[in-house]
């Protein structure tokens, strides 16, 4: 399902929410919403659920406005937690699932495949409130996508999961994707954005301050981190080089920022020390975070 919103606006007792903001995601894409706490991407996924409405702007659904049948594609999972806490597992699942247009059979071995492959099928007599965060993180998501649908939008999905799950509901987005599903997921954890998505939008103030294919952004960003290592006279280095490098008995350590290669930092310190190693890691989506939010660069 390809989803495009434009221009949307939210403004909740005077506060803006989000400010005009464009955004399109194609079929098969993997899209990480992020930005800081209060920055409107909780605000973005509930217009584009129809939870709330937009002051003005579209949001389209294959090109189309929202419809009622739409709910059938669509899989969410709410940052809140919305399970009847009296209600024994296996029989939650169903019935979320039947409210998806499942039959009971269907919705029965959905639930228990998923049960199996997050190995919590021998749960399914028990009561939500006898459940861990985790375990009920987990039967949040197999609710949200126990129908097989569409698009599928998690909001903090990773949220209370030990390293072992988290493992497996990222390979289950991953299949989602490979099956030609569209996926939105809002986090904070930056790290797992740079692991799944495709694309990214980082939204600050209810604006939107990066949107586009993540390898471009960072290719665009024009910050890499290095390490020097050498042999030589540590005085001889620092006399030839910029302050802001670090620089130590065997390390050198910097930014290259646009405009600057390695070769120019090697230029400098060549036939006066040996160069042992050098290492060069691309600028991660953590630190474009960091200077966004606070106003330290523009991409």
């Amino acid at each position: 399902m390809n989803l495009e919103l434009v221009g949307i606006n939210k403004i909740f007792n005077k506060t803006v929410a989000v400010d005009n903001l464009h955004l399109r995601i194609r079929k098969g894409t993997v899209l990480g919403l992020v930005g800081p706490n209060g920055a409107g991407k909780t605000t973005t996924i509930r217009m584009i659920m129809n939870i709330l409405q937009p002051d003005s702007g579209k949001i389209l659904f294959n090109g189309e406005k929202f419809r009622p049948e739409l709910y059938r594609k669509i899989g969410y999972l709410p940052e809140e937690r919305g399970l009847y806490r009296k209600v024994k597992l296996l029989d939650l699942i169903i019935y979320f699932g039947t409210l998806k247009g499942l039959s009971l059979i269907n919705a029965r071995k959905s639930a228990v495949r998923y049960l199996e492959r997050f190995e919590m099928e021998h749960y399914d007599n028990r009561k939500i409130e006898e459940l861990s965060k985790g375990n009920q993180q987990k039967v949040q998501f197999i609710i949200a996508v126990l129908h097989n649908p569409e698009l599928i939008i998690l909001d903090e999905p990773f949220s209370g999961l030990d390293p072992v799950n988290q493992t497996i509901l990222k390979e289950i987005i991953r299949e989602f994707q490979a099956d030609g599903k569209t996926v939105i997921f809002s986090t904070h954890q930056m790290e797992q954005v740079e692991k799944l998505c495709q694309e990214v939008c980082m939204i600050n103030n209810g604006k939107s301050v990066l949107n586009g294919p993540l390898k471009e952004i960072k290719r665009n960003y024009g910050s890499r981190r290095f390490i020097i290592h050498y042999k030589g006279n540590r005085q001889t280095v620092r006399d030839r080089l910029d302050s802001s490098f670090i620089i130590n008995d065997k390390t050198i350590e910097g930014t290259l920022i646009t405009g600057l290669e390695i070769n120019n930092v090697l230029q400098e310190i060549i036939g006066h020390v040996t160069i042992t190693h050098v290492d060069i890691s691309d600028v991660s989506l953590e630190q474009i975070f960091i200077d966004q939010v606070k106003g330290k660069k523009d991409v």
